[in-house]
């Protein structure tokens, strides 16, 4: 055993604390294995985020430009149509006043729809009810049958207008109508929008060097704030790569959203509490170290001088015999708080639970140390003002309390007292052990616990303990997901007080 444990401390020297306990005795230590990138580079918090702003900026404004440009196009088909549609209903008026449609000759509007088409590069074809061309400004079909769907669509009532993107010419017919309602003929417009179409050239390549310009400055902003959102887990990453070689002494310091810093504060604190850890595995090893060779030292002597003399008497070797078996019996002692401590930090161990009645466990601790508290004059009294049971593992809770009730007995004064007292409600059952001995100094009760840890080194040893009694009481009752805590004054005593619930629930019910 004891070269098994050597062998652990030397292999665990200078090997860093992980963060859960891997093994039986509390030595914490990490593997070598470190952890390295998964899943390539859109695993990535940094490009998750980079693509994610991206399509939150740059692509947005991509979709307006084009929503844009499409706009403006209906916008200019529907400008060109406006106009003449506007004008159109001006000259109808001339058309019907003079009676052009039924032949008479009118020069004004002849002269207003050829300035009106050469304005507009366009083409106005007039026609009467049948269809038949009154005039064109072309001069090409005038007196023949213009036979289209639009004009015939627009011999009936119905005005129609078209857009061909390919000649860039808007095609609408405006139906005139005398002043009573009647259909009295149309005109067919055929009118270029290439004055239209340079000036939207002109605004979409404006809008595109715009694009250019507003997506290049977010997508300069989106680097730079993924960057500054992951570069606190960069700067994390490294801290953790640090305590996984072993150091601890670097904090955190990170700065900016308070979220990051709260993350700071937070693994500031981890890392303290993992140097504590580092601190109490190395004192542990050498506590460990150290208890288990004192008695093989103590052995080795007594054993070396019954060699050193061939002719020892009885008397003497009977003496150092004891001596030796004393040694055995503490070697023996420290092993078995050892294997119980294995035990208790299992993590996949359950207790064996039971309806326990605690009145009677309370009851067979008094009679089992009345002989030890007989021998030391201390009194124990047992206090229970009415019945309680409670789930709970009978042997293991037995063991923690008598490790309670042994202390108080050890530390007491001649003529002492030792009080257990048992209470309970609807949720807990409470259990103190008071005791009227030499107390805890203030500055080692919150260590108490600790393995191996003595207040008084000395005495200690003398009393038989090993420093392992009030590690194993705490594992124990933190098994029944309960608290413990002390109170003392030097030379006024010292009272453990217990709180575990009645009814006992797994880990994951009670968290």
């Amino acid at each position: 055993m004891m070269k098994k444990l050597q062998r652990m401390a030397e292999q665990t020297q200078y090997a860093p604390p992980s963060f859960r306990n891997n093994n039986n005795l509390g030595v914490f230590v990490i593997s070598k294995h470190t952890a390295r990138p998964r899943g390539g580079i859109f695993h990535s918090m940094y490009a998750r985020l980079l693509l994610t702003m991206i399509f939150l900026t740059v692509v947005p404004v991509i979709l307006l430009q084009v929503f844009y440009t499409s706009y403006i196009i209906r916008m200019i088909r529907d400008n060109r149509v406006d106009l003449v549609r506007e004008y159109s209903s001006q000259v109808s008026s001339e058309i019907v006043r003079s009676g052009y449609i039924d032949g008479k000759e009118n020069s004004s509007v002849d002269r207003s729809l050829r300035q009106f088409c050469d304005t507009y590069d366009g083409r106005a074809i007039v026609l009467d009810p049948s269809c038949r061309v009154r005039s064109d400004t072309y001069g090409l079909i005038t007196g023949s049958t213009l036979v289209t769907s639009d004009a015939v669509l627009a011999s009936q009532g119905t005005e129609a207008d078209s857009y061909d993107r390919s000649s860039d010419r808007v095609r609408l017919t405006c139906v005139v109508k005398d002043p009573s309602g009647n259909i009295v003929g149309s005109i067919l417009f055929i009118l270029s929008c290439r004055d239209l179409t340079s000036t939207y050239g002109r605004i979409v390549r404006s809008l595109i060097y715009i694009m250019i310009v507003v997506s290049l400055a977010l997508l300069w902003l989106s680097f730079v704030m993924s960057r500054r959102f992951t570069r606190p887990f960069a700067s994390m990453s490294e801290s953790v790569d640090r305590i996984a070689e072993g150091h601890f002494d670097k904090p955190v310091n990170l700065r900016g959203f308070t979220e990051i810093e709260q993350l700071s504060d937070a693994f500031n604190r981890m890392l303290s509490r993992l140097k504590e850890l580092e601190d109490s595995r190395q004192e542990f090893v050498s506590n460990v170290s150290h208890e288990l060779k004192t008695p093989l030292t103590s052995m080795k002597v007594l054993a070396d001088s019954l060699n050193s003399q061939p002719d020892v008497p009885v008397e003497i070797y009977q003496d150092f015999m004891q001596d030796i078996t004393r040694e055995i019996d503490r070697e023996n002692t420290i092993i078995n708080d050892l294997l119980s401590l294995v035990k208790m930090d299992k993590t996949e161990a359950e207790p064996n639970i039971s309806r326990t009645d605690l009145n009677k466990m309370l009851e067979d601790i008094r009679k089992r140390l009345r002989p030890l508290a007989a021998r030391r004059s201390v009194e124990i009294e047992l206090q229970a003002d009415h019945p309680v049971e409670a789930d709970c593992d009978e042997i293991k809770l037995s063991l923690a309390l008598s490790n309670l009730v042994e202390n108080a007995i050890k530390y007491n004064t001649a003529g002492g007292w030792v009080r257990m007292s048992l209470d309970s409600d609807d949720t807990y059952f409470y259990i103190s052990v008071a005791d009227s001995g030499i107390g805890i100094p203030a500055e080692d009760q919150e260590k108490i616990f600790e393995r191996f840890y003595r207040v008084d080194k000395a005495r200690s040893r003398e009393s038989g303990g090993t420093g392992l009694g009030l590690a194993i009481t705490k594992s124990i009752v933190m098994m029944h997901h309960g608290m413990i805590k002390v109170s003392s004054k030097e030379d006024q005593g010292t009272i453990f007080s217990v709180r575990i619930p009645l009814v006992y629930k797994k880990e994951a019910e009670h968290s």
